[in-house]
């Protein structure tokens, strides 16, 4: 009886740490500093603090539906109803976003960048790599247009989780932008645990899935099976430019190769030949442009945009 009671008492323990482990370490995944991201930036060319201080912008506060305030910035130069929101990846905040917003800025976009639930200057307690998100994603959105008016021509751009967010929010809650850019999404949150399961642990992901399913299920009121942009691309109806790196050994390439595939209708697909994971832009500046002007060209329906 002792020998089955220290059987069951060690297998509930070791059940009870795995699944605390894991959970903790998606929902409380380590941040980038905001000091650090900011130096990071400056330091490699793509923020110039004087430009972006001097450009007509006012920060934000927009209400989650889950009642903490996400923060924002509404970066206006343009006397145009053309915007586009930004959707940055996890561990980063929307000053991430600033290299990308100048692209569209250059091209006679207004923007607005903002920082995920518990990223930045947002508030909340977790990160749900885009089931909640989504619905912050959505609250964005709809304040934009009550702000600015329904006739907009706005799009949205998200890196890597920001890209899933995206596609997530599209595909399961409204299609309602006009354009979309997914940059390294993953295509499924499952898949992903998976692939690093396996790389890290170098052990069969199931028991350890399972367990983390479990305990996110408690702990945080949803599934890793709510996260999956596969299975609801095919109801985004407005056209999506996949961006990924070829080199990306972190959401692997073909991931976005996948979420193409199964896209019906208007999309593009660029694979950047240099860089590693959320680096297509930095290591490929100019053809990450030129592809983004060619799509506004292709789907936006506009001859205004130009190299």
């Amino acid at each position: 009886m002792r020998r089955t009671f220290r059987i069951l008492f060690t297998s509930f323990f070791f059940f009870l740490s795995l699944g605390l482990y894991f959970t903790n370490r998606l929902m409380y995944i380590k941040k980038k500093d905001d000091d650090f991201i900011l130096k990071r930036e400056k330091d490699a060319g793509r923020i110039n603090l004087e430009e972006f201080d001097s450009l007509p912008k006012r920060d934000v506060f927009i209400t989650s539906p889950f009642g903490y305030p996400i923060k924002g910035v509404l970066v206006e130069p343009h006397p145009s109803n053309r915007y586009i929101i930004f959707a940055h990846g996890v561990t980063e905040t929307k000053m991430n976003s600033i290299k990308y917003m100048n692209i569209f800025l250059k091209h006679g976009f207004n923007a607005l960048i903002y920082d995920h639930r518990r990223h930045g200057e947002s508030g909340g307690k977790t990160t749900s790599f885009g089931h909640y998100e989504k619905f912050d994603l959505k609250a964005v959105i709809d304040w934009l247009k009550k702000e600015k008016g329904t006739d907009l021509v706005f799009g949205i751009h998200g890196e890597s989780m920001g890209a899933a967010t995206m596609l997530l929010y599209a595909g399961m809650l409204e299609d309602g932008a006009d354009f979309y850019i997914a940059d390294c999404p993953f295509s499924d949150f499952k898949e992903q645990l998976s692939f690093h399961i396996k790389k890290e642990i170098k052990l069969p992901p199931g028991l350890f899935l399972f367990v983390a399913d479990l305990f996110l299920r408690i702990r945080d009121k949803y599934s890793i099976h709510h996260v999956s942009p596969i299975t609801v691309i095919e109801k985004i109806q407005h056209p999506i430019l996949f961006i990924h790196s070829q080199k990306d050994d972190f959401i692997l390439p073909s991931m976005s190769k996948d979420l193409f595939a199964q896209k019906k209708g208007m999309k593009m697909l660029y694979l950047a030949a240099n860089g590693l994971h959320a680096q297509s832009f930095n290591k490929n500046s100019q053809d990450y442009e030129n592809v983004i002007v060619e799509f506004l060209q292709k789907y936006v329906g506009s001859e205004s945009f130009s190299i």
